[in-house]
């Protein structure tokens, strides 16, 4: 395989969809993307990543040494791009957030990236899993850290979910057995609400059950495996949902299916 046939690295794609590679080494990837299927798939996935990465670590961010984060972050060069000049600068004081994790010690092992617009997904509740896992996988013990909020500030989280998924949950429906409630988060996918309400599990670390809107008709419970987690998953006609977390594949589906069979829509 020569040199210009070489499938390039996910740093390599990101930067082709942030505008910031050559002339000659954007042709490259492109023409790779409309020869080579395989790279195509993860250009896409990488495309439509659009989860909110920022949002689910602004607790840590607010006590991470920021004077000292900012001395690091001014020593980079800022490269515009004159396609993608706005996304690079959004890039870059993310990676403000991405430091800030690393001293809370939070494992990152990639930046959040921009939505490609001219990119569809080919299998849409595969592909939310797989963004989500992603989300998930960022997470640790200290990501969750901290007192487990009262059932008046869960139904409140909870409530805020509501209104945009058209959803139905309480305290008690959501509830896992021996695992602790942690916050109840709105953020998006592929321009849709999506639900995410983290747990931690004092066995396994972080779990989480994240439901989104999907017209695909209902599904019974299936398991797999992402990013080392396992992942409970079944829909309705409705909504789709998941429970992924790092317990043994016979928990998670007991777990699953005691909160499938709580959850209201």
């Amino acid at each position: 395989m020569t040199t210009k046939h070489t499938i390039p690295s996910d740093e390599d794609l990101t930067a082709f969809i942030d505008g910031e590679l050559t002339p000659e080494e954007a042709a490259r990837i492109e023409a790779i993307v409309n020869e080579d299927e395989s790279t195509a798939q993860r250009l896409e996935f990488l495309a439509r990543a659009s989860l909110p990465f920022e949002q689910a670590f602004a607790p840590l961010l607010s006590e991470a040494p920021r004077e000292k984060l900012e001395a690091m972050l001014a020593a980079i060069p800022v490269k515009q791009s004159a396609k993608f000049g706005p996304v690079f600068t959004t890039r870059r004081r993310f990676l403000g957030a991405l430091a800030a994790s690393l001293v809370a010690g939070i494992t990152i092992d990639r930046a959040v990236i921009g939505v490609g617009a001219r990119f569809s997904a080919k299998d849409e509740n595969s592909e939310w899993r797989g963004v989500v896992a992603d989300y998930i996988s960022l997470y640790s013990a200290e990501t969750l850290a901290g007192p487990v909020p009262g059932r008046e500030d869960q139904a409140a989280q909870l409530a805020g979910l509501d209104e945009k998924l058209g959803l139905s949950l309480s305290p008690e429906a959501v509830s896992l057995p021996g695992i602790d409630f942690k916050r109840a988060l709105l953020l998006q996918y592929d321009g849709k609400p999506l639900a995410q309400i983290a747990y931690l599990d004092p066995e396994t670390g972080p779990m989480a059950l994240c439901i989104v809107r999907s017209d695909a008709g209902p599904k019974a419970p299936d398991l797999e495996s992402r990013k080392g987690m396992n992942v409970a998953y079944w829909s309705n006609a409705t909504h789709a949902f998941m429970l992924i977390g790092h317990a043994a594949a016979d928990r998670m589906t007991a777990i699953a299916k005691g909160v499938r069979g709580r959850v209201a829509v």
